[in-house]
């Protein structure tokens, strides 16, 4: 069945009687067939299932090796911490992906659970389960549509459509008309009505076309359920990271083995450092500091009214160069609002807004009346029922000042003709101490043809070919800017007139222009994200000309050839649309498969896309992109369970200041990353340096566990918590598979590991030097070789911890962010050198780690080595900042 066919062709197809209906024996037959009218999900995985989909992962394979080389080297303790940061981390993707499988859930809870039909010549309510294809459903005002139906009867007949449009007005529609096309988008299909939706006004009838998976709705659900989760920038890194440092770690192992046996040293011994010193080039807290990273940009970010749903998408949002936005809801206010009128005898039209009423005629002010007189629609306290065309008329009152109750009660109503979709008009009769007028409403090329006079200059002058001009031009004027208009006009009467006489010799009063505002902030966010390198694109199911007036007027686009409809779209295949994606600013007329090819396109052309929305057409966009963000208070719960982050003031700026924290927290795991992986290539050069020279080792097993989960630690955590940099919205978005050794951080990794090294190593040959022996000769003490490698244990923490404080900006000074701006890793630093004291000198850990405490000299060298690499780093960043700071290239759409 389609919306193409006529009554007779779709009545005749399935085969029903719109008298009787179909007989309960033929229900059920059918209910046996189609199955009941519901929509169904994919088979939710097992809590075990998702936990060991958690654990498949590069980086979780290498920390359990390093459980297993632990236990093997007797360090249970060791062992224990990283399968606790394993599975804390597991665990905290378990709960967020049990969070994010409930969007289907929601679109089945959407069907409303009774409806009523005509069946055996009856009407009778049932389970919305049990609607088969076939049946004939009775809709009335209040009632949702409990599946896809072909309109049988419509009278005045209006149905909320939002939520799979787009659209703020409520579709009018036409139970005569018969489509020109069955891909006739969803917002035009007028005599048709869909599951989930809400009849607002008037009644009708409808055949069931489509029931469960096959309506609209269940289209939604299936291009949800199908839709495969992908992996964030963050996982795709840390992904590869982990296979890197697998190899990186089997690697040490094999070339430090081999070094051993042909040096002829003692192979256990060196078969147990070489596998610590793996262990040691793993940075085993990396998971653990991510997860909390994340965690606490997550709990910052709620207090900046975003809720993040995936912990990963707090990262991404620091990646995104296309915002992909709804219009209705979230650019506008999702409130049609008059903001210009035209009044017979005006030379221009007149604004409407705050502070304007004054200034407007008393023409304007009857103008008003008119249309509220002329209304069935409330409004009081910010809330309003009925249709949102005329709750804005009598905010339109408001504005202008009218006490609408006492207009209302001294004109009451005596008669009426009711709106029909063929006339477009509506008209009253009202009474005013016995002075009697009908006013009326609607469409100004339906009204002006039944208008004699006009009002002007406080009277009623004959209506001239200058007049309809006029009116014509303001017309073209308010539609010229994607205005909504309606007009309204009035005749007094001497006796009471029957509603078939009412609209005859009208006096015309006026029309007005009325559209869904934008929202006041979005205008300033928009060019925020431009300046960072964020393109924002307006993806609806509105008109053409009217989403591109929006899009001018907030500066998403300059010209209606920006703009591209969803008919377009169809047209193109995938490969040219992917082509021509980057030229269009607007995507007008889209339905909801619409939206994810054009999400794909952007993604598939090299971008990290943002999707923003609050209806069940979001849906599956919000899904497909790689934010998906809801409106938490206009949205619904199909939106919100499929977006990664919730905005719970519908404030499309609160996505920039997202962005802005996502750049933040990116830039933190990158400063954790770099400065656990410069710390353990600073370990790697140290022994296999001093190995390859031919000296001891200088730095024990449970020595390089130490540094590694505890000293090295710390400050990582402390740089993940740091404040941010302010500037940082100044900068172009990465570029997606943009690696964490970009922009100069893997040479800062291979320079600042190997100045640690370096220095450690010469920290080991001076504990040799100052007690007058040398690392090479042939018997030497062991408290000698002992407090050398003291010497060596003290100097990498130090350099480690001291060094923490340079990787706060990769250009920056220390002195320039400020010591004190990030106290966390100022307290980690002194913590860690407090445990550093506590292993030197409280006697149990002095002999589990075989130290002995250090000498005037000793400590003098130890604190001049710590501070050298910080002294390195502050003069390379001199540099680069006379040079200039590089900046990231932009990349095209």
């Amino acid at each position: 069945m389609s919306v193409a066919s006529s009554i007779a062709d779709t009545l005749q197809e399935l085969a029903v009687d719109p008298a009787t209906g179909l007989t309960t024996a033929e229900a059920e037959a059918r209910l046996a067939r189609y199955g009941p009218n519901q929509l169904r999900g994919r088979k939710p995985k097992t809590i075990l299932q998702l936990l060991l989909g958690q654990l498949n992962d590069a980086l979780i394979y290498v920390l359990f090796g390093a459980v297993v080389i632990t236990i093997f080297l007797g360090e249970y303790v060791d062992a224990v911490i990283i399968l606790v940061v394993i599975f804390v981390n597991a665990g905290l993707g378990v709960v967020q992906e049990v969070k994010a499988g409930n969007a289907i859930e929601a679109l089945r809870q959407l069907a409303t659970p009774r409806a009523l039909v005509r069946r055996d010549g009856q009407v009778r309510e049932i389970d919305s389960a049990a609607v088969v294809p076939g049946d004939v459903l009775v809709l009335d005002a209040g009632r949702f549509v409990a599946a896809d139906v072909r309109l049988l009867e419509s009278a005045n007949l209006q149905i909320e459509e939002s939520a799979l449009t787009g659209e703020s007005v409520p579709a009018s529609k036409d139970a005569r008309a018969v489509l020109p096309a069955a891909d006739t988008p969803l917002g035009d299909r007028c005599n048709a009505a869909f599951m989930s939706t809400l009849v607002s006004y008037g009644r009708g009838t409808g055949v069931v076309t489509a029931t469960g998976m096959r309506t609209e709705v269940g289209k939604i659900a299936t291009i949800i359920d199908q839709e495969e989760a992908s992996q964030t920038p963050l996982e795709k890194r840390l992904h590869r990271l982990g296979k890197t440092l697998g190899q990186v770690a089997v690697g040490i192992c094999v070339l430090m083995f081999g070094i051993a046996y042909l040096q002829g040293r003692d192979l256990l011994d060196m078969f147990l450092t070489a596998v610590s010193l793996a262990v040691a080039s793993i940075p085993e807290g990396l998971a653990a500091i991510v997860a909390v990273v994340l965690s606490i940009g997550v709990t910052a970010m709620s207090k900046r009214n975003a809720i993040i749903r995936r912990l990963p998408a707090v990262e991404t949002l620091g990646s995104v160069n296309v915002v992909c936005s709804d219009k209705t809801g979230t650019l506008t206010q999702n409130r049609m609002t008059v903001t210009r009128c035209f009044l017979p005898g005006s030379a221009a039209d007149l604004p409407i807004g705050e502070g304007q009423a004054a200034e407007l005629p008393e023409e304007a002010r009857q103008l008003a009346q008119a249309l509220i007189l002329c209304s069935d629609a409330t409004y009081a306290d910010g809330q309003g029922t009925g249709d949102p065309t005329e709750i804005a008329l009598l905010v339109f009152g408001d504005q202008l000042g009218l006490d609408r109750r006492q207009l209302t009660n001294s004109n009451p109503r005596v008669g009426e003709r009711a709106f029909e979709s063929d006339r477009k008009l509506m008209s009253t009769l009202t009474d005013e101490a016995g002075r009697l007028r009908v006013f009326t409403k609607g469409a100004i090329d339906s009204l002006l043809p039944r208008c004699t006079h006009v009002r002007e200059n406080g009277r009623d002058v004959p209506l001239t070919e200058a007049h309809r001009a006029a009116v014509q031009q303001a017309t073209e004027r308010m539609s010229d800017q994607a205005l909504r208009t309606l007009a309204a006009a009035y005749r007094p009467v001497d006796h009471p007139v029957p509603p078939e006489e009412m609209e005859q010799n009208l006096v015309l009063l006026g029309l007005v222009g009325m559209i869904d505002p934008p929202r006041e902030e979005v205008r300033d966010a928009i060019r925020q994200a431009a300046s960072a390198g964020i393109t924002t694109v307006m993806i609806t199911g509105d008109h053409r000309h009217t989403a591109f007036a929006i899009a001018r007027d907030l500066g998403i686009a300059v010209d209606l050839g920006q703009a591209v409809t969803g008919e377009e779209v169809n047209r193109y295949p995938d490969e040219e649309l992917r082509r021509r994606i980057a030229d269009y600013r607007v995507f007008a007329r889209v339905s909801p498969e619409h939206k994810v090819r054009i999400v794909r396109a952007f993604r598939e052309r090299g971008n990290v896309v943002s999707m923003t929305g609050d209806g069940v057409n979001d849906a599956p966009s919000l899904n497909a992109a790689d934010i998906g963000v809801a409106m938490g208070l206009s949205g619904t719960d199909v939106a919100r369970n499929a977006a990664d982050m919730i905005l719970t003031d519908d404030n499309f700026a609160t996505i920039i200041s997202a962005i802005e924290q996502g750049r933040n927290i990116y830039n933190n795991i990158k400063k954790a990353v770099i400065f656990l992986l410069a710390s353990n290539a600073g370990e790697v050069v140290a022994m296999i340096g001093s190995i390859l020279a031919g000296l001891p080792v200088p730095l024990l097993p449970t020595q390089l566990l130490w540094i590694n989960l505890l000293t090295d630690t710390l400050p990582a955590i402390a740089l993940g918590m740091d404040p941010g940099d302010p500037d940082v919205m100044q900068e172009l978005p990465r570029q997606p598979q943009e690696s964490f050794f970009a922009h100069g951080a893997g040479w800062r990794v291979a320079t600042g590991g190997a100045l640690i090294g370096l220095l450690t190593m010469f920290a080991f040959w001076f504990g040799y030097y100052e007690h007058g022996r040398s690392p090479f000769d042939a018997a030497v003490p062991a408290d000698v070789t002992l407090y050398a490698r003291t010497m060596a244990f003290m100097t990498i923490v130090a350099c480690q911890l001291l060094y923490a404080l340079t990787f706060r900006h990769p250009h920056k000074s220390i002195f320039q962010t400020g010591l004190l701006t990030n106290r966390y890793l100022v307290g980690a630093v002194l913590l860690g050198l407090g445990l550093q004291l506590l292993a030197l000198y409280v006697p149990l850990l002095q002999r589990a780690f075989q130290l002995r405490p250090l000498d005037g000299p000793g400590w003098l060298t130890v604190i001049g080595l710590g501070l050298l690499p910080v002294l390195v780093s502050e003069i390379s960043k001199l540099v680069q900042r006379r040079r200039g700071a590089a900046v990231a290239a932009p990349r095209p759409l």
